[in-house]
């Protein structure tokens, strides 16, 4: 009989630490909602690159999900070059 590990999440699976996936985890929820913004904007890459102070090709890495490529400082930066806040929040895990 093949024995399988489990994960609470991709996250947990692709790391080595519980640091590292709630980092990865921070970054993609982030990711996702500066996409969202974008996209309801209509903006083109470049529009959006523009606007962000990024290159076309960066914000193209951000609109693929290429988490590893950005840090939450990043992220950060680009969410509020869109004229947004970034709220955090710590939970009980």
């Amino acid at each position: 009989m093949t024995e399988y590990e489990t994960f609470n999440s991709v996250w947990d699976a692709i790391t080595d630490t519980p640091e590292q996936s709630a980092n990865l985890r921070a970054r993609a929820d982030l990711m996702r909602q500066i996409a969202a913004i974008i996209t309801s904007g209509g903006w083109t890459q470049a529009d959006a690159a523009s606007r962000c102070g990024v290159t076309q090709p960066r914000m193209n890495d951000l609109l693929r999900g290429r988490v590893s490529r950005f840090s939450l400082d990043a992220l950060v930066n680009i969410a509020t070059a869109l004229g947004r806040r970034v709220h955090v929040e710590i939970e009980a895990a």
